[in-house]
């Protein structure tokens, strides 16, 4: 299988990529800064320097894979922004940094590679988002602007399911789970391998009916 996994750097990117490799997959992994990218690199993965946030570096990973079939795309690019995420003290300027990653980054990537999806066979788009993007199961407000980016990731993945519904592509969001990495922190419960591992179950598992919904590691359905 043929798969792009963006944000492949560290964390849940990372693994994934390992975890791919390790299966056999063939895998075109993107980052921002691959010379700083060892771990990386050892994987044996083609790296590219890619950042999602500019629309030029996204079309010109695109045409440096041409004709390329492509199975999956997974955006996994993402960061949390800065501190300030509260109505009454609210950093604008990293809140766009946020949602231009985020968000408006996976839509950069699905947009780019839906030619290539369709000369693949998997036709499968897959972008790791949160509960905490839920509108139904807010319960506090804090994460304000991260919390805007993942529900718009999630609204572009409902669209894209439908959009590309004749082309059979699937588009899934993921929520992993509190995840050990530098963004989740040291009391997570989860291991950014143990996150890969589901996240790879769940895609594996979807089929087109199940295009457009938001899942978590243990394929239950997630409240918009």
């Amino acid at each position: 299988m043929d798969v792009i996994v963006t944000g492949a750097n560290r964390g849940i990117g990372l693994e994934l990529v390992r975890q791919l490799m390790a299966r056999g997959d063939r895998v075109e992994a993107a980052c921002r800064r691959p010379d700083e990218a060892h771990e990386l690199q050892a994987t044996g993965a083609r790296v590219h320097a890619v950042d999602v946030a500019d629309g030029a570096s996204v079309a010109a990973f695109a045409h440096a894979l041409g004709d390329t079939s492509i199975d999956l795309v997974i955006n996994n690019a993402g960061v949390y922004g800065a501190q300030r995420q509260r109505v009454q003290d609210f950093d604008y300027e990293a809140a766009t940094r946020t949602f231009e990653i985020n968000a408006l980054g996976a839509l950069r990537v699905s947009q780019a590679f839906v030619p290539h999806l369709r000369r693949g066979t998997g036709k499968k788009l897959a972008h790791i988002s949160s509960v905490l993007g839920s509108i139904g199961g807010i319960t506090a407000p804090d994460n304000l602007a991260y919390r805007v980016s993942k529900a718009a990731l999630n609204m572009i993945s409902r669209s894209i399911a439908l959009e590309l519904l004749d082309d059979r592509i699937i588009s899934l969001v993921v929520h992993p789970g509190w995840v050990r990495t530098a963004m989740g922190g040291p009391d997570a419960p989860t291991t950014a391998g143990e996150a890969a591992s589901a996240i790879l179950a769940q895609i594996d598992a979807a089929k087109l009916g199940d295009s457009g919904e938001f899942v978590d590691g243990n394929g239950a359905r997630c409240s918009w």
